[in-house]
């Protein structure tokens, strides 16, 4: 019997991570170099609009100029919260709109430089193991939010799969509940080098069919049971 819980112990130990979440996350923002964002002026341009981002101490101030026409659109969210100006004018909008228009400046930003995000302080990570795609090894991280500063998607749940071997990004996935709710799956569409930090172009994906389990979304990838939907495309990236 001894014997027994011995090799138990020993095969738990054998299955159990050398690295805690925390470890691959903070491994795979070393290896992407994007800590260095974190104090700095950033500009990009996604989908016909224009976006700026200025980083410092914990400070922050998201920009997005939409310019469509004769109407110039310039949205600020910042630690202060949201504004938007049309033609130079502030606008008065609803707690709804606010929300609603900031959200979506937010996640524009937190997307450009993934896996920063991941150290917010509203973050949980949880390792949900080691799993192989198309041939790799790779760490598999779910990420919830706390209701309290994790904003109006708090209830969000991300996994993302970081390389074995240098802990870089390749993959990720979200289940969201706006709008009526879906499931997204992404993948490396290609990588930009700025000042030797990596940035991620993404194919975005869903499910054909919506109803499925949300942790099995890696193995419907590899099946082909995905739709590519769009790409995350930025461009014009610009460091300062």
């Amino acid at each position: 019997m001894r014997y027994f819980s011995l090799l138990i112990i020993v095969l738990f130990m054998a299955c159990k991570s050398e690295y805690t979440a925390q470890q691959i996350v903070d491994n795979s923002i070393n290896h992407s170099k994007l800590n260095k964002v974190l104090n700095s002026k950033m500009s990009f341009d996604f989908r016909k609009n224009h976006y700026e981002a200025e980083r410092s101490q914990g400070n922050y101030e998201f920009t997005r100029f939409i310019d469509r026409d004769s109407i110039k659109i310039k949205d600020i969210l910042s630690n202060n919260g949201f504004q938007r100006f049309i033609n130079d004018s502030l606008v008065e909008l609803s707690e709804k709109d606010q929300n609603r228009y900031g959200n979506s400046v937010n996640s524009v930003h937190y997307f450009s430089i993934l896996p920063v995000g991941l150290n917010d302080n509203a973050v949980y990570k949880k390792l949900l193991g080691e799993v192989v795609i198309k041939g790799k090894e790779y760490f598999k991280i779910q990420i919830t939010f706390a209701e309290e500063g994790g904003g109006d998607d708090f209830d969000d749940v991300f996994i993302y799969w970081f390389a074995k071997d240098n802990f870089q990004l390749d993959y990720l996935a979200y289940k969201y509940h706006t709008n009526g709710g879906g499931i997204r799956f992404r993948d490396v569409k290609k990588e930009n080098f700025i000042d030797g930090i990596r940035f991620v172009d993404y194919n975005n994906y869903k499910p054909l069919n919506k109803e499925i389990d949300f942790y099995t979304i890696d193995k419907l990838y590899e099946e082909g049971k995905l739709k590519k939907v769009s790409e995350i495309v930025l461009e014009n990236i610009k460091l300062e």
